[in-house]
């Protein structure tokens, strides 16, 4: 081989386009045109910068959108983190090292390593573009840095010291999965059925009062987004909008039942409860999710601390019964909204409400398998396991260990009637292990708020994004069908001392002491 020509950085810089592409690594000068499509993240024949949708980090592959950074410059840190020196001779014929580096003269700017970003110009209290959200978790950062104060305040918040709510989330990730391979998983079909209706994927939308403070068009917005991406809404009582609204703002079902399901808090004036669920009937909907786990709020510190503001006070809530307004303990919207709530509802109201609601019921709230085994003797149609999201009582089981709960201690309710997640599903896994737990579905009501800051779009985008990512789980613990489901694709190990073993404590005992008259 002859002796390689000095090159200067003004020649090697005129080169810096995908079909004329060098790159210097350790002194040497190589052509990478035809090799740069062909590297591990290259996209084909597609040679525009426009698009790269890859950005470099140390502990990546080197993509095309790396060398496309460093073409016409020195690349010699960025390959030399992540590929052995003699990569490029072994890959590449002799043909393609057209010479090495005249270091006699390098410059400033081209010693300087290109910007790895070129990040979008973003005010504060702007919401960046949709497209560049990944998770669940960025919808969330999103809302914490535009929503009003009171609004990210109300719909964060979580009662107390927050166990709960971080527990909700935390013993998901606690769930080991146990894959299969060699599996075809060419297609995977994540349609589910939750209460005899076919759903595109096995996630509902939590209800969650007074959507509209996150977004104008509030629970309609949601109500569009889920209706086109084929999964159910529950609309709350304490909604924006009354709920003929809601079911108005929809396209006419073609003969099919209809995409809403309806969440009752009852009210203190029994009359009132009884017009709403006629109303609700007269819609369409017929499946009721009756709300037993919240009598009353529990102290949630952050919303009382963040008082209303003056238009935030008064926004109407489909009950009619009173508006939100800031009083002497602060401006908890929880615990003002909830005022109307019939703190003395127990079993013994089951009756009532079957004589007015002729459809499907679903107790919402059950944190414990002998209350799951009184529904199912009760005969309702399913039970939603759910702590309120950690906002009422701190320390309540986190959901998902509720349903290990009904495995050991109840299995019978999974031959009687759905069993719902609700609480700490933020991905595809989450779903995944709960279904594989037995849950005909899961659902969120947090990241559904979220995303409708950016309108029906966002709760577009974000079922999209589950819906991804269930299916990309799936096939990597290698099931096609949800129907494929099954504990044994899960270790729980880690949780499984954490669940009764019997219905009262297994060793501390109730004593009770007469009181001894003072003398």
């Amino acid at each position: 081989m002859a002796e390689a020509k000095l090159l200067s950085i003004q020649q090697i810089a005129e080169h810096n386009t995908a079909k004329d592409l060098w790159i210097v690594v350790d002194g040497q000068v190589w052509d990478l045109a035809e090799f740069a499509p062909a590297h591990p993240g290259g996209i084909g024949s597609k040679s525009s910068l426009n698009v790269i949708v890859y950005f470099y980090s140390s502990t990546s592959v080197t993509h095309l959108s790396v060398i496309l950074q460093y073409a016409g410059r020195d690349a010699s840190q960025p390959y030399n983190e992540v590929h052995a020196p003699s990569l490029l001779t072994k890959t590449l014929t002799s043909s393609k090292l057209i010479g090495t580096l005249d270091t006699s003269a390098i410059s400033d700017p081209w010693a300087k390593p290109p910007p790895q970003h070129n990040p979008l110009v973003q005010l504060k209290n702007e919401r960046p573009p949709l497209f560049t959200l990944l998770s669940t978790h960025d919808f969330e950062s999103v809302a914490e840095k535009t929503l009003a104060p009171k609004t990210w305040a109300f719909y964060s918040s979580a009662a107390t010291d927050l166990v709960t709510h971080r527990a909700n989330q935390s013993f998901f990730d606690r769930i080991w999965f146990r894959p299969r391979v060699l599996r075809n998983i060419r297609t995977r079909d994540t349609r589910a059925r939750i209460m005899g209706q076919e759903v595109e994927l096995p996630i509902m939308c939590s209800p969650a009062a007074m959507a509209k403070l996150v977004h104008p068009d509030g629970e309609k917005a949601i109500a569009m987004g889920c209706r086109s991406k084929g999964i159910i809404q529950c609309v709350s009582t304490n909604a924006s909008f009354p709920i003929d609204e809601i079911a108005s703002s929809l396209s006419p079902s073609q003969n099919g039942p209809s995409p809403l399901f309806f969440q009752l808090y009852v009210s203190k004036t029994r009359s009132a409860s009884e017009a709403l669920l006629r109303q609700v009937w007269s819609l369409g909907i017929r499946t009721v999710f009756l709300t037993v786990d919240s009598p009353l709020a529990g102290k949630r510190e952050a919303d009382e601390r963040v008082r209303m503001d003056d238009d935030q006070q008064g926004i109407p809530m489909m009950t009619g019964v009173g508006k939100p307004l800031n009083d002497k303990r602060g401006g908890g919207l929880g615990r003002i909204t909830g005022s109307f709530i019939d703190e003395g509802l127990d079993w013994n109201d089951l009756p009532w409400l079957k004589k007015h609601w002729k459809g499907r019921i679903v107790l919402k709230g059950i944190m414990c398998a002998q209350d799951a085994t009184r529904a199912a003797e009760e005969g309702l149609d399913g039970i939603v396991l759910s702590n309120h999201g950690g906002r009422n009582l701190d320390t309540s089981p986190p959901a998902i260990l509720i349903l290990l709960d009904l495995h050991r201690n109840a299995p019978h309710v999974f031959d009687k009637l759905e069993v719902y997640v609700d609480g700490g599903i933020r991905r595809g896994t989450d779903i995944l292990k709960a279904i594989c737990l037995g849950a005909t579905a899961v659902s969120l009501g947090r990241p559904f708020l979220y995303s409708l800051n950016y309108g029906t779009e966002g709760v577009e985008y974000l079922i999209d994004m589950l819906k991804d990512e269930l299916s990309v789980a799936m096939a990597l613990v290698g099931i096609t069908s949800l129907d494929e489901a099954h504990p044994g694709l899960v270790n729980t190990n880690d949780v499984d001392y954490l669940v009764p073993t019997t219905e009262g404590h297994p060793y501390a005992r109730k004593r009770t002491r007469p009181l001894k008259a003072r003398m």
